[in-house]
């Protein structure tokens, strides 16, 4: 009878174990199944774990998840806006995406605001946009309101007429003559300078002053060429003349005292034009090769 006792003792003691280990068996093994192996870094945190730099602008970036760039909506070639698609494209476009897949890894992590040139430093210093991407001619003036990148793109001021005009060179604007400009632009005061007898009309946008000058408001239009170049496309019956008078050296504005900022945007610039992706964007939109 005792050993019988013992017996059952030991069965039950058996019994229990084994409930025991399959109960820590079940509970882990389907955890274990579920969990996917650890992911290798992403190729955003991979990029944004490379830039290292003082830079408030950078850090908001990386921590919003996305770039803000101040662009143009109304500049063929540079920033131009489909109105059936809302699809905003152009070179400034490119470059845009570009400094967003270098800080976060994702060209896609990208929100694109309009800007005239009236509206975007006072937008960059509200904290409205990360930085401006929008044509904008590094001058003396501005650099005491921004920082600038180095040039990206270099442009002269020209002037557009309809085919047939009489007026051929800037020498020609006279008193009678209305030139066609935008409010907020390098263009406007350069124009006054060179031709100070003719009359000077600004408008709010390039698209703006184009229907102006269709609409037989004005002489001609001036700006950087390769705005006017962008206008000519859209209308054959327009040319350039006169070639250039200025030269308007294109950059990217940052918000005053962020040089962090500005030495990612100049490396962005340094690597794009060694890899050769700098010549075939410019390329692509422009459809010819870069001077340099």
């Amino acid at each position: 009878m005792r050993n019988r006792k013992v017996m059952g003792l030991i069965v039950a003691m058996v019994m229990a174990l084994t409930v025991v280990l399959a109960g820590c068996g079940g509970k882990d093994e389907p955890a274990s199944a579920s969990v996917a192996p650890a992911a290798s870094p992403s190729a955003a945190a991979s990029a944004a774990a490379d830039i290292k730099v003082d830079s408030k602008t950078v850090d908001a970036i990386k921590k919003r998840g996305k770039l803000v760039a101040g662009v143009k909506f109304d500049t063929n070639l540079f920033g131009l806006k489909d109105p059936a698609s809302g699809k905003v494209e152009g070179f400034d476009i490119d470059i845009a995406k570009a400094l967003a897949k270098k800080i976060l890894g994702d060209e896609t992590k990208l929100e694109l605001k309009e800007v005239t040139s009236k509206t975007r430093i006072p937008l960059l210093q509200n904290g409205d946009i990360d930085i401006i991407i929008a044509t904008m001619t590094i001058t003396e003036e501005r650099k005491q309101q921004v920082e600038f990148s180095d040039v990206y793109f270099m442009a002269g001021q020209s002037l557009l007429v309809k085919k047939g005009s009489p007026l051929k060179s800037i020498a020609d604007l006279k008193k009678a003559d209305k030139v066609l400009a935008v409010k907020g632009s390098t263009s406007a005061t350069n124009i006054r300078a060179k031709a100070p007898e003719a009359t000077v009309l600004e408008f709010e946008n390039y698209q703006d002053a184009f229907t102006a000058l269709k609409a037989g408001q004005g002489t001609a239009l001036t700006t950087d060429n390769a705005i006017l170049f962008g206008m000519m496309k859209q209308d054959a019956g327009y040319e350039m003349v006169g070639g250039t008078f200025t030269e308007e050296p294109y950059g990217m504005a940052i918000v005053k005292g962020d040089t962090g900022f500005v030495s990612v945007v100049n490396e962005l610039l340094a690597d794009m034009k060694k890899s050769g992706d700098y010549a075939k964007l410019y390329e692509s939109w422009m459809g010819v090769k870069p001077e340099n």
